[in-house]
């Protein structure tokens, strides 16, 4: 994960101009590589003629920029809005309340979360990037798609599909039964799943599609695999996943993946700072729907261990203090490394 993004946008992907059919865009990507009348070589469009203006690529693309807001928190808060209001008029009509289902830390004993943004909690992160997709796919705009990743033209199980297949939406439970699945045989980490979720908001946004009840599985299944192959330094391969999903080909997973690059314009580099961004954001989306992460009381050893490694930064702190401290400035350069202690209020 590098800090900046190596490959940008091409303008045709903002929300802001005229847009066009998925299929006119996947048929321009494999033309472009055509060979011309001209040159024997295959034309190849250099790398400044698809940059975009910084504001252009803030507005449209929130995989790519951290400031950018990610489109599934904000698909979010019409029902988060909902949640709260009805929280609300039930709490008021109700005299005493029930338990308190969340921790809190007290006098006597303290609470510690184990997720962080290095090392997330594989469950909480799955059922967080889960329900992102529930409401990517509850309060989608359209249902713009392509063929490729339509379930029934290439279905992922013998299993024949219900004839109102594409017009009933899937209950969050579905969604994270089936990531779950996936990431358990394939032994995936937590932040593989937070790439997945990165590479299906770029390519609902470069290919401008919608992510509905006909192509959730295998938009998701090609996010996976994926981030799978980016991230983990050991991937799974195309033919591991046509042994969790019996009736899938590798010819078919070939095909789907390489279409899923072009789509994405074969940018799969992820920003540390996009990468925080989803994590934090997808914290807000598990506390916006009382999903709470797992919570552990701070016994005495673990209190040792946290506070060995509290030392062990604070002496690393001094000593990078002391090295950029000079000994001695000559009368020409009097200018020093200044150190004041700070007053506590």
């Amino acid at each position: 994960m590098g800090n900046t993004v190596t490959c940008c946008v091409s303008p045709e992907s903002s929300p802001k101009l005229p847009s066009r059919q998925p299929a006119e865009r996947l048929e321009e990507l494999e033309t472009s590589t055509e060979v011309s009348d001209d040159n024997t070589l295959p034309y190849l469009q250099h790398i400044s003629d698809r940059e975009v203006p910084d504001e252009l690529a803030f507005e449209s693309n929130p995989s790519d920029h951290a400031r950018a807001s990610t489109i599934f928190l904000y698909k979010s808060q019409t029902d988060v809005r909902d949640k709260r209001k009805s929280n609300h008029i039930n709490h008021i009509s109700h005299v005493s309340p029930g338990q308190l289902s969340k921790k809190y830390s007290s006098c006597s004993t303290i609470f510690i979360d184990d997720n962080t943004v290095s090392q997330p909690n594989l469950k909480s992160t799955i059922k967080c990037v889960t329900l992102a997709i529930y409401y990517h796919i509850k309060n989608r705009d359209s249902n713009r798609s392509l063929d490729i990743f339509d379930e029934k033209l290439h279905p992922l199980s013998k299993e024949p599909l219900p004839d109102d297949y594409s017009r009933v939406d899937p209950e969050h439970k579905v969604i994270y039964r089936f990531v779950r699945t996936l990431f358990s045989a394939a032994q995936l980490t937590a932040e593989c799943a937070i790439v997945t979720l990165v590479y299906l908001e770029r390519l609902l946004t470069y290919a401008e599609l919608d992510i509905c009840p006909c192509n959730w599985k295998r938009i998701v299944l090609g996010a996976i695999l994926l981030a799978s192959k980016v991230w983990d330094d050991q991937a799974v391969w195309n033919v591991d996943y046509c042994q969790i999903l019996k009736e899938i080909t590798v010819e078919d997973m070939n095909e789907m993946e390489r279409q899923f690059l072009e789509l994405l314009q074969f940018n799969i580099n992820v920003p540390a700072s996009v990468y925080a961004k989803y994590y934090f954001d997808l914290r807000q989306l598990a506390d916006d729907n009382n999903l709470s992460f797992p919570l552990e009381p701070l016994d005495n050893q673990r209190a040792k261990k946290l506070e060995a490694i509290s030392r062990l930064c604070e002496d690393k702190y001094k000593d990078l203090c002391k090295a950029s401290m000079r000994r001695s400035c000559s009368a020409d350069n009097l200018i020093g490394v200044r150190h004041t202690n700070a007053v506590l209020s």
